[in-house]
């Protein structure tokens, strides 16, 4: 049998021990591709900060690779999980490419010193999302399409 590399059993999601959502159940196999779909106030985005660790739990059980989100580090989830929410990251003065490279800070090592392997990293996932020729423009200039597809990348 494949472990999910994400599950929940019987969630309950919201602000403050206050459910917006309950009894959500997701088993995501590795390769599948899953939507969330509701209506504005549905509790979509409450639930993927939930998945992400912005918002802790209200009850219920979050498992990544089979193991409890709670008890793993900060550093294995960033390694293991990523968002592009609605937000836009302060990016003044900063190239697309770096904005991808921001994605490889938890394998960097505490300076965040960028290896060859992880500016082939970079260039590879810039080139899967179809953004390689914006790897040196100004992350502000670019259409909002397109910072969708640098943040994917990152």
């Amino acid at each position: 049998m494949i472990t999910p590399c994400l599950e929940t059993r019987e969630l309950a999601v919201g602000y403050d021990g206050r459910s917006v959502v309950e009894k959500i159940s997701i088993q995501a196999l590795p390769g599948e591709v899953l939507s969330v779909v509701g209506p504005n106030g549905a509790g979509k985005t409450t639930l993927i900060r939930t998945l992400i660790r912005q918002l802790p739990p209200v009850g219920g059980t979050i498992l990544l690779s089979g193991s409890p989100l709670r008890e793993l580090s900060d550093l294995a989830v960033a390694r293991s999980l990523a968002a592009v929410l609605t937000g836009k990251p302060d990016t003044e003065l900063i190239r697309c490419e770096e904005v991808v490279a921001l994605g490889r800070y938890p394998y960097t090592g505490r300076l965040g010193i960028l290896s060859d392997e992880d500016r082939r990293k970079v260039a590879q996932a810039m080139e899967l999302v179809g953004v390689s020729d914006l790897a040196g423009r100004d992350f502000e200039r670019i259409s909002d399409g397109q910072r969708q597809r640098v943040l994917l990348a990152r």
